[in-house]
């Protein structure tokens, strides 16, 4: 007989797993434009991003997407910290971030395409610390507050805001807004504890 490894799973709040949920889905909305599956099941839960993606064209949000966040030659709104930190990609607070994940012992993916300072991979990491994975347990609250103060709130606001006033965002005018509330929630929360 042959005995199978028990596999420990860490324990979540139920408040806690909404957080990583909520992390993992602007992770996946922030990466690429949604498909027909991920706008199904976001318009299944109902609030206005939800009721946005009742009504979106999978290939109009990959347009929209390419036209906001990628672009010919310069996008229309950049997705990295180092620029609306910096002014520019791949400047020092990229460097330091990548210090801050080597400290947290979180490594970047081989297949992964996206810089660690990108919005979607931040909100990957953030997820990352509230659950942890099988390798490693949740990180403490400290360690999620000073990474989300440092990492994410410093600039994201910002970045929020331009994705709004753009006459480009029509789906992503709901995801930024989404963004903002709830790092806005995340931010005051950080401020109680």
């Amino acid at each position: 007989m042959q005995v199978a490894p028990i596999a420990f799973r860490h324990s979540i709040d139920p408040e806690d797993q909404a957080r990583a949920n909520l992390y993992a889905v602007l992770a996946r909305l922030y990466a690429d434009g949604p498909d027909e599956r991920f706008l199904k099941t976001l318009a299944a839960a109902g609030n206005r991003l939800l009721d946005a993606s009742a009504g979106m064209d999978p290939e109009a949000a990959a347009q929209e997407y390419a036209d906001l966040f990628i672009g010919v030659g310069k996008c229309e709104v950049n997705l990295h910290g180092s620029h609306w930190i910096a002014g520019f990609m791949i400047e020092k607070p990229l460097v330091e971030l990548r210090s801050d994940l080597v400290t947290l012992k979180i490594a970047r993916k081989e297949a992964a395409t996206l810089l660690e300072d990108h919005f979607s991979a931040l909100f990957e990491t953030m997820r990352l610390l509230i659950v942890g994975d099988e390798d490693r347990p949740p990180a403490a609250l400290e360690e999620q507050r000073n990474f989300c103060e440092k990492r994410l709130l410093s600039w994201a606001f910002d970045c929020c805001a331009a994705i709004e006033k753009s006459a480009l965002a029509n789906y992503y005018r709901r995801v930024a807004e989404l963004t903002n509330q709830f790092l806005a929630l995340e931010r005051d929360s950080f401020a109680m504890d």
